[in-house]
Parts: structure tokens; sequence; C-alpha cells
């Protein structure tokens, strides 16, 4: 039984690193860090997975992920300043987009970054944003709506260019 169990354990490693890893990395902003998040919180999920395998696992990994990244922000004792998406998409981002991306990110607070991410590139719900940063949902629209405002102001046909 132990072997199905990490069986399917892998399996959700192989189906979801990819999408959390683009995850971690815009909100943490850097990739090598990004890495070690994922890392981590499949390891934590890896503990609970005999009971998180039946409910909502990816959700649950990215609440952890979201939780590791405010841990280490507070223990850096320093506030990076992030962004958000610019618009909702299920294509994947490349390199070069990748960069341009979390560059614009990164003038954005945390908060508004990590709202943005969960709802635009994650897809997230409101609700879901909410439960997964333990903020009401007034906070998820109020930090949505000032985030996209300001990757907008940021975002401009030319730099995009330049960017690619």
């Amino acid at each position: 039984m132990s072997n199905d169990r990490d069986t399917e354990f892998v399996d959700f490693v192989h189906s979801a690193s990819p999408r959390l890893l683009k995850t971690a990395w815009f909100i943490c902003g850097d990739p090598v860090q990004a890495e070690e998040l994922v890392q981590a919180a499949l390891e934590r999920v890896y503990l609970r997975w005999g009971h998180l395998r039946e409910t909502t696992p990816l959700a649950y990994t990215r609440k952890v992920l979201l939780n590791l990244h405010i841990d280490h922000q507070r223990r850096a004792v320093r506030e990076v300043s992030m962004d958000a998406i610019l618009e909702r998409t299920t294509v994947d981002v490349g390199p070069e987009d990748g960069d341009y991306l979390v560059g614009l990110l990164r003038q954005l607070p945390l908060r508004e970054r990590q709202v943005v991410v969960l709802r635009y590139y994650v897809g997230a719900t409101e609700a879901e944003t909410a439960d997964a940063l333990n903020v009401s949902t007034g906070t998820v629209k109020s930090s949505a709506s000032r985030g996209l405002a300001k990757l907008r102001e940021l975002h401009t046909p030319e730099e995009n260019s330049h960017a690619r």
C-alpha cells in the first residue's frame, strides 16, 4: 500500500511541478529560490500525502509554497517589492517573456504580486486566493485591482518589444 502511495505522489510531482515552479518564480522573482520553495513545499506535502491525496493536493501545495515564501521574506527582514501578471492566460510564458514579467512583478508589493499570480496565472478563484493567503475576499479584489492597474501603467509596447 505504501508503494501505491509513493507512486501516486511521484505522479503528482511530475504533473504539478512545472506549474508550481513557474508560480514560485513569479512570486519570488528568483529561479533558484523558486526551486527551493517548490522542493520544500513538496517535502511537506509528502509528509501529509496519505490525507491529501484524496482531497486537493495542488491547492494545499500552493498554500504551503506561499507560506514558505512569506516565512523566507520575514527571515530576510526585507520586503521585496513585486507585481502581478498582465492578463489571465493559460499559455506558457517563454524565458524571455518570463524575465520581463518577473521584472514587472518585482515592482509591486508582495501581497499584490501574490494575488495577481494566483488569480491570473494559476487561475484560482477569489475565494481560493483568499483562503491560500489567509485574507478576505475583499482584500483579494482590491489587491488584484491595484496590482493590475500598476502593471498596465508599467507595461508599454516599447518596453515589451525590447524584452524579446
